[in-house]
């Protein structure tokens, strides 16, 4: 496939997808959706084993694109629940890969962005990375992400980041158990692919089951969780604060809410 959002490359059975929008800090837009999709759905079912995800340029992925979020206002529920369950599905496909999956975390990682970054098994990061789910801060639902961000550090520190909206640099994602490794930028590719080599001094058939058992202890609760993420991320669009949230944003001007 000719991608032009993503780079893909290989080199014995590891993979390697660049988020590459570098212009654009690599955000996230409708065809970008598509290809990540297509490329993880392609490499599920290859002999790839080991899958790093990295952005291209300075940023790891910066959110939403401007203009897919200036399209959103204007579309009908049916759009919204698509909307919906296409990141849902991105997501669970990224979280469920088959083989290990190590995100080089080599920039700022927002919102979905931040998503991506952690939804890796393994998170590592360069010291000036910042993670943030700023959802709330524009009237949006940092739904999916949360059933996910939930398990990962436990509810008090998903609290905080999800109803604060706040950024958070590398030490502290580290520390709340976001990142697994802080790296210096120009060791980052070196030390994802030292850590892709590593894992495949281990059986093959050993890592497969493994991943696959961890993600059926999840999937029942998972499942219930999303669908429910689906709706509640899609209710939020028919809102006054979101459209508001939206506007505020492309106008880079304080928002006005009224709750409604």
């Amino acid at each position: 496939m000719d991608y032009k959002t993503i780079r893909l490359a290989h080199e014995a059975d590891i993979a390697t997808i660049t988020l590459n929008r570098p212009d654009k800090r690599n955000a996230i837009s409708y065809e970008l959706i598509d290809e990540l999709r297509a490329a993880l759905d392609d490499l599920s079912n290859s002999s790839t084993l080991v899958l790093i995800l990295t952005g291209a340029g300075k940023a790891f992925c910066s959110g939403m694109d401007l203009e897919n979020l200036k399209a959103l206002v204007g579309r009908s529920q049916e759009q919204n629940l698509k909307d919906s369950e296409t990141m849902a599905h991105l997501f669970r496909s990224l979280y469920d890969f088959p083989g290990p999956t190590i995100a080089a975390v080599n920039g700022a990682a927002i919102a979905g962005g931040c998503g991506l970054a952690t939804l890796c098994d393994f998170t590592l990061a360069v010291p000036e990375a910042k993670f943030g789910y700023t959802e709330v801060r524009i009237g949006f639902v940092p739904a999916i992400v949360s059933a996910f961000l939930l398990r990962q550090i436990g509810e008090k520190y998903a609290r905080d980041l999800l109803l604060t909206g706040r950024i958070i640099g590398a030490d502290e994602a580290h520390r709340i158990g976001l990142v697994n490794e802080i790296v210096p930028p120009e060791k980052l590719s070196e030390r994802a692919r030292e850590l892709a080599l590593q894992l495949m001094e281990n059986s093959p058939a050993s890592l497969l089951h493994t991943k696959r058992l961890l993600s059926e202890h999840a999937r029942a609760e998972l499942d219930a969780q999303i669908q429910a993420a689906v709706r509640e991320n899609a209710a939020i669009r028919a809102t006054a604060d979101f459209r508001e949230g939206i506007s505020s944003f492309l106008e880079k001007r304080k928002p006005r809410w009224s709750g409604e």
